[in-house]
């Protein structure tokens, strides 16, 4: 992952997806590290700070695989609410690729196996922040 677009993600998102991290039961999730370093390098803003078209938690997203050009729908949930149809964890690679994202950016994401995906954020269809509804 060379060079990768700023991401902002809110103090309420940061703080419990950091719990899940260090908890035991996520240890052997593939991909903490880099989940990690995207918490490392994202800008952090209170959720009234929060701008429309963001992915944070809870938000439903439409997105685009570019090199295949497959279109998804998801929500991003937190790891006891993944498995859902239509949801995604944010332990799993592509979850933590989205977050943090605004309409109109990629990213290029590692994957396990080896492959790089490169997503694009088309539309954040529901924001929680934008609700003026915070996580519960």
């Amino acid at each position: 992952m060379d060079h990768q677009p700023s991401i902002t993600i809110s103090s309420l998102d940061l703080a419990r997806i950091e719990k899940i991290i260090h908890s035991s039961a996520a240890q052997n999730s593939p991909g903490l590290a880099a989940l990690q370093n995207e918490l490392d390098r994202a800008n952090v803003l209170e959720p009234t700070q929060i701008p429309p078209g963001l992915v944070t938690m809870n938000s439903t997203v439409r997105f685009i695989e570019d090199a295949s050009g497959a279109l998804s729908e998801l929500t991003l949930v937190y790891p006891d609410e993944g498995g859902a149809a239509g949801s995604v964890s944010i332990l799993a690679p592509v979850g933590s690729a989205l977050l943090g994202l605004s309409v109109g950016q990629s990213i290029h994401w590692q994957v396990p196996g080896g492959r790089e995906l490169e997503l694009r954020i088309l539309d954040v269809i529901k924001q929680p922040e934008a609700m003026g509804k915070f996580h519960r």
